[in-house]
């Protein structure tokens, strides 16, 4: 798999993998590279130990998946927010109500499955999320690490050999 599919793909990824291995790419603000492939989008599974709630601002907050804690951040801001001022107003209010729906299901203690960009704040990473799912299965956090495993080895850190001409 080249370097270029995994751009616009959310990778699953454990804390430690997160927090350890990606490095920003030089002029290139959304994208980051763990070892050598370019990413935007990650996955992760996790309880959630800590939370900050801005209303109608954002919503903050760490994800521990065993590994380390990821930063995630939830933006609540798009009623009053220029980047979506150019959008359709209905869009704009669904993008909101979910967002505020997500919100209210992120509590201390829950096993939640977030997806998102991941960026940069004051040089700390984070996962800027487009999607908040809370588990039900105690079981879905094993899984992920499973999955993790699995695709690092088979799909994230294989290297492609061109073929010989």
């Amino acid at each position: 798999m080249d370097a270029l599919q995994l751009v616009n793909t959310h990778v699953k990824l454990l804390a430690f993998d997160f927090l350890s291995t990606l490095k920003p790419i030089p002029h290139e603000p959304t994208s980051f590279s763990r070892k050598g492939k370019r990413l935007s989008r990650a996955e992760t599974v996790g309880i959630i130990v800590s939370r900050d709630y801005k209303p109608n601002r954002f919503l903050k907050f760490d994800i521990d998946d065993g590994t380390g804690c990821i930063p995630c951040v939830l933006w609540l801001n798009q009623d009053t927010s220029r980047h979506f001022s150019r959008r359709c107003p209905s869009t704009v209010r669904l993008i909101s109500q979910m967002a505020a729906d997500f919100a209210s299901q992120v509590q201390l203690g829950v096993i939640a499955r977030v997806r998102g960009r991941i960026t940069s704040f004051r040089g700390n990473l984070q996962i800027t999320l487009s999607d908040v799912v809370i588990e039900r299965d105690p079981n879905s956090q094993i899984l992920h690490w499973l999955d993790c495993l699995r695709l690092a080895r088979n799909c994230y850190d294989k290297v492609v050999v061109p073929p010989k001409p």
